[in-house]
C-alpha cells in the first residue's frame, strides 16, 4: 500500500474541494512574470481528480531551450511531491498566478534532483506556436543500391534512428531575470524536458528492454501498464485543463501510449506537455483521456502509473513547446495482422492492432510490435529460426511482399527488422507520397537452427554445348552434418561462344557483388521500380545461379547498359555531368535460384568450355 499513501495525503492536503480551473482562462504574458509570485498548479495524481500543488516563481530563464525560448523557474511543493519530486506525467500541468495562467510544467533537474525545482513553459510561447502553417517534417530519401537483400533491408530503421540532442549545452548560453547568473546558468544546463511515460501493455519485459532505448534518448520512458478494466470507463467528454492526456501509438492486442496533462483547452484547441512529444511539426496522433492508478516514487525520477481510454480527438501538432489537437474524430491507422505458427508446439497465435500514420513512427511501431509478438510467443532462449512472409498493402499502388528467413542467434531481432526496412523504404521513397494501407504479416517459428553452407557445385555434363541443357549439381551441409543435395537445369544460349562463367551464390553475396560490380549507381527512378526491387530482393533461404560471358558494358545514371562499343564506351566515360560512370565487364546470360528450408551461405564460381555446336 505503499504506492497510494502519498496519493491519500494528496486528497487530504486539497481536501474536499477540486481543483479549480478558471472557466473562461486569462493568461499573463512572461514580461509580467516576476520572482516571488506564488501560483497554484493543477494536475492529476490519482484517478481523473485534478488537485492542487504550489508554485513559487524563481526566476525566468531566457534561451535556455532555444533562441527566444524561455522557461519560468518555480519550486513545486503540495501533495506527493515532497516525497516524489516532480513527477514524470506532470508535463503540462498548468500553473496560475492570480487566476491568469502563466504555463506548464515541463522540465525538470534530470534524475536524481535535490528539490522540486521545475521549468514552466510560458503559456504565449505554446499558442504562438500553434498558430503557425501546419507544417510536416519532409522524409530524406536514401538512394538504394539495387539489388537488394536482407542486408540492405534490415539496416534501413537502424540508420533512421537518430539521437535528439540537449538545449542549451553551455553556461553562457542561458540569461536570467530574477535570479543570479551563475545560478541561472547552472539551471539552464541541467533542466530538461520531464519524461513523457510511455505505457506499453501486452508487451514483454524482454521487448522491452531492447526497446527502451530507442524512446529513452527522445525523452519517453517504457512503463509497465495494464488495460482498463468494465469498472473502471472512462468519461468521453472533452477534457479540461489539469486533466490527463494520452498520445496514442499503438491500439488493439498491444497497447503503447505517451501521458502528461492537459494545459488549456481554448476555442476548440487542447494544449498539452509544455514541450515536444517527438518534435515532428504536423501530427496524427490519437487524443485520449489517461487514468492515472497512482505515482510511483522513485529518487531518481518518479512516475505516473497510467491507462489510456478511448480516442477523443487528434492530436495535430508536435512543437518544441507542446502538442495541440482537437476533440473529435482520431486520425486514420494501420492496421496490422500478425500471424505466429509454431509447428514444434502445434500452436498458432493471431495478433491484430493498429499504428499511427507516420513516417517516422509506422515502421518503428510496426518492428516493436512484431520483436513483441517474437519475444512474448517463441522460443526466447537459444537460437530460433523464422519463416517471414506477407504483405503491405498500398493505396494506389502495388502491394510489397514480404518473404525471407532468418536463423540463429540474431534472428528474432532480424525477422523484426526486415519488416520495418520495405516500410522505412516505402514512406520515405523521395518520389511520391505513399499511404499504408494495411500490414499482414505471417510468421513460421522453428525451436531450432536451420543453417546451411555451400560444400561443393560441379556441372553434371562432360560436353556442355550452346542450345542444351546441362544439370548443376551442389550439396550443402547444415550444422549437424547433415547433407542437401539439389540440381539445377541451366538452359544455354544457342548464340553462346566459347568459355562461360557459372556463378553460386546465396542471395546476400550475389547482392553484395552485384552493387560492387556496378559501383553502387543502380537505383531505382520511380516508385514503381523501388516496389519490384523490393518484391524481387535476393532471399536468404534460396541459393542463385548466374550465367555469365565476357562482355563490355557500363552503368550509367542508375541503368546497366551491355554489348557497347569501345567508341560508346569512351563518350559516356568522359562525360561531364557526374551522373556516375562504372565499367562493366560481364554480362548476365541467365539466371535460376531453388529455395531451401535453410538459410544458406556459400559461393563458387565455375567456367565451362563450350564445345561446338
Amino acid at each position: 500500500m505503499r504506492l497510494r499513501q502519498p496519493l491519500f495525503l494528496t486528497l487530504l492536503f486539497v481536501g474536499a474541494a477540486l481543483a479549480v480551473v478558471p472557466a473562461a482562462t486569462d493568461t499573463m504574458p512572461l514580461g509580467e512574470v516576476r520572482a516571488g509570485m506564488r501560483g497554484t498548479g493543477v494536475t492529476v495524481f490519482q484517478g481523473m481528480e485534478r488537485s492542487e500543488f504550489t508554485a513559487e516563481i524563481i526566476g525566468v530563464l531566457e534561451n535556455s531551450v532555444g533562441v527566444r525560448r524561455n522557461l519560468i523557474l518555480a519550486r513545486l511543493e503540495g501533495g506527493p511531491l515532497a516525497e516524489s519530486g516532480v513527477i514524470q506525467g506532470m508535463s503540462g500541468s498548468p500553473v496560475y498566478v492570480d487566476g491568469r495562467l502563466i504555463g506548464a510544467v515541463s522540465y525538470a533537474m534530470g534524475s536524481f534532483p535535490k528539490h522540486t525545482i521545475s521549468g514552466i513553459t510560458p503559456i504565449e510561447e505554446m499558442l504562438n506556436d500553434d498558430t503557425g502553417p501546419l507544417a510536416r517534417l519532409q522524409p530524406v530519401a536514401v538512394p538504394l543500391a539495387l539489388p537488394l537483400a536482407s542486408d540492405t533491408l534490415t539496416t534501413l530503421l537502424p540508420e533512421r534512428l537518430t539521437r535528439p540532442g540537449p538545449f542549451a549545452l553551455r553556461p553562457g548560453d542561458v540569461s536570467t531575470t530574477g535570479l543570479s547568473a551563475a545560478d541561472g546558468a547552472a539551471f539552464g544546463v541541467q533542466l530538461r524536458p520531464i519524461a513523457t511515460p510511455l505505457v506499453m501493455t501486452g508487451f514483454a519485459q524482454a521487448a522491452m528492454d531492447h526497446i527502451a532505448p530507442l524512446f529513452r534518448s527522445a525523452g519517453m520512458v517504457p512503463v509497465v501498464g495494464g488495460a482498463l478494466s468494465a469498472a473502471q470507463p472512462l468519461p468521453d467528454g472533452p477534457l479540461q485543463a489539469g486533466d490527463a492526456v494520452g498520445v496514442s501509438l499503438v491500439r488493439g492486442d498491444l497497447s503503447m501510449a505517451g501521458t502528461g496533462t492537459v494545459t488549456l483547452v481554448d476555442e476548440g484547441r487542447v494544449h498539452a506537455f509544455g514541450h515536444p512529444f517527438y518534435n515532428l511539426g504536423a501530427a496524427g496522433f490519437p487524443m485520449t483521456r489517461a487514468f492515472i492508478h497512482g505515482v510511483l516514487p522513485s529518487q531518481a525520477i518518479s512516475s505516473k502509473i497510467s491507462a489510456v481510454g478511448d480516442v477523443l480527438g487528434t492530436i495535430d501538432q508536435d512543437r518544441a513547446t507542446g502538442i495541440s489537437g482537437r476533440h473529435g474524430p482520431g486520425p486514420r491507422m494501420v492496421p496490422v495482422h500478425v500471424s505466429l505458427d509454431s509447428p514444434d508446439r502445434g500452436k498458432t497465435d493471431t495478433f491484430d492492432f493498429e499504428v499511427v500514420t507516420d513516417d517516422f513512427f509506422t515502421p518503428l511501431l510496426t518492428y516493436n510490435a512484431v520483436l513483441n509478438t517474437l519475444f512474448t510467443h517463441s522460443r526466447q532462449l537459444g537460437a530460433s529460426s523464422y519463416v517471414v512472409s506477407g504483405e503491405a498493402r498500398l493505396v494506389g499502388q502495388a502491394p510489397v511482399r514480404f518473404e525471407e528467413m532468418f536463423s540463429g542467434d540474431s534472428a528474432t531481432i532480424l525477422a523484426a527488422l526486415y519488416i520495418s526496412g520495405p516500410l522505412t523504404a516505402l514512406i520515405n521513397n523521395g518520389f511520391e507520397a505513399v499511404t499504408v494501407d494495411s500490414i499482414d504479416i505471417s510468421i513460421i517459428a522453428h525451436d531450432d537452427v536451420r543453417i546451411a553452407s555451400l560444400d561443393r557445385v560441379w556441372i553434371d555434363d562432360p560436353r556442355p554445348r550452346p542450345g542444351r541443357t546441362i544439370p548443376l549439381r551442389f550439396t550443402a551441409r547444415t550444422r549437424r552434418g547433415e547433407e542437401i543435395t539439389r540440381t539445377i537445369n541451366i538452359d544455354v544460349p544457342a548464340g553462346a561462344r566459347g568459355r562461360l562463367q557459372v556463378l553460386v551464390a546465396d542471395g546476400t553475396t550475389l547482392a553484395q557483388q552485384e552493387r560492387q560490380e556496378s559501383g553502387r549507381d543502380v537505383t531505382a527512378t520511380d516508385l514503381g521500380q523501388l516496389i519490384e526491387a523490393m518484391n524481387g530482393a535476393r532471399r536468404n533461404n534460396r541459393l542463385y545461379v548466374q550465367l555469365r560471358r565476357p562482355d563490355a558494358g557500363a552503368v550509367m545514371g542508375g541503368r546497366r547498359m551491355a554489348s557497347l562499343p569501345p567508341s560508346v564506351l569512351d563518350v559516356l566515360g568522359a562525360d561531364p555531368s557526374g551522373r556516375g560512370f562504372t565499367r562493366l565487364r560481364t554480362a548476365v546470360v541467365g539466371e535460376w535460384n531453388v529455395p531451401l528450408d535453410h538459410v544458406i551461405s556459400g559461393s563458387r564460381v565455375l567456367t565451362i568450355d563450350l564445345d561446338k555446336p
